[in-house]
């Protein structure tokens, strides 16, 4: 099988494909404009598996879009995205460009036989915020998304939504929860704390901290997109949850913890404009339908990663 991964040279993307590397016997084509948040040497350096070529290039872009599309792919699965929320309330003009037009291309390519079907990844920020008392989102739960980069997500899954319903393709939406592990950018929350306390510096903590988030190994999740991929059904949305449902500064403290470092590193700043202040998803459909069982623990997997981020900073190789 031939696939196409977008955002590969990214955080989940990259992750991704390590594990198809390591699990399946897929031919693995990876387009990425290598931008700030991706990993040009580790994406590179897998290209010695004969079973993966890289291609650098941006799917907003046509041109670079017809350089990929030089064979047939069995499947596109689609990660390619900005995702930083903070940066796409300062700009959004490349979140728009990259979530929207960027997955109307690719939409474009199956319309016109290049893919077969396509796996487009998204976020369960498309929900909007629960209260403490609400039950967590399900695939019927409606999008009501707070921030232009989530906007543009919900955009991206009813673009989907609607070229599988006009035009009968083959297509598959996710929605995950908070992910974390190995790749994953230093703006992102984990790594922001793990860095800090690191190099003994302050540790901002949006608000009160009580924001409340529901965190999902990159591991896991990788192996549910895979599975899904196999066995999910056309048309249909999947949520991908951690069942992991923990306080922001909980977690900064169990960090702390984990690297032995004081508490009175923890510096709280002013809130985010719109922070939601609670994701939680359910994810029975997946485990009911497809089978879908995590392999680690939040506790397990977040010693991992801060152990994974320490490596990094002190130059170590993972």
């Amino acid at each position: 099988m031939n696939l196409l991964i977008t955002g590969g040279a990214g955080f989940i993307g990259l992750n991704f494909v390590h594990y198809l590397l390591k699990n399946t016997l897929y031919n693995i084509t990876v387009i990425d404009s290598l931008s700030y948040a991706s990993h040009p040497k580790e994406i590179r350096a897998l290209t010695s598996d004969s079973r993966l070529r890289f291609i650098k290039g941006s799917i907003v872009n046509e041109k670079d879009l017809e350089t990929v599309m030089d064979q047939q792919y069995e499947a596109i699965v689609h990660f390619a995205a900005e995702s930083h929320v903070d940066n796409s309330i300062q700009n959004a003009d490349k979140f728009i460009q990259t979530n929207i037009v960027g997955t109307y291309h690719l939409l474009q390519q199956l319309i016109i036989g290049n893919a077969k079907k396509m796996i487009h990844i998204s976020t369960d920020e498309v929900y909007g915020t629960l209260s403490s008392t609400q039950q967590p989102f399900t695939e019927q739960s409606p999008l009501s998304p707070n921030n232009p980069y989530s906007a543009t997500k919900a955009s991206s899954d009813l673009l989907v939504r609607s070229y599988h319903e006009t035009f009968k393709l083959p297509l598959i939406t996710t929605r995950c929860s908070n992910n974390f592990g190995p790749f994953q950018n230093i703006e992102k929350f984990i790594p922001t704390i793990v860095y800090s306390s690191f190099n003994n510096s302050k540790i901002p903590v949006y608000g009160d901290g009580l924001q409340i988030r529901d965190w999902l190994f990159v591991e896991d999740h990788c192996k549910a997109i895979s599975l899904i991929l196999e066995k999910g059904k056309w048309g249909e949305v999947y949520n991908i949850g951690g069942g992991n449902e923990r306080k922001n500064i909980d977690v900064v403290k169990q960090i702390l913890e984990i690297m032995g470092k004081p508490e009175n590193l923890i510096e709280f700043v002013e809130d985010r404009k719109g922070h939601d202040r609670r994701y939680a998803i359910d994810s029975s459909k997946l485990q009911n339908e497809l089978g879908w069982k995590q392999n680690y623990s939040f506790d397990q997997s977040l010693e991992k990663t801060v152990r994974w981020h320490m490596n990094k900073f002190k130059g170590t190789p993972p």
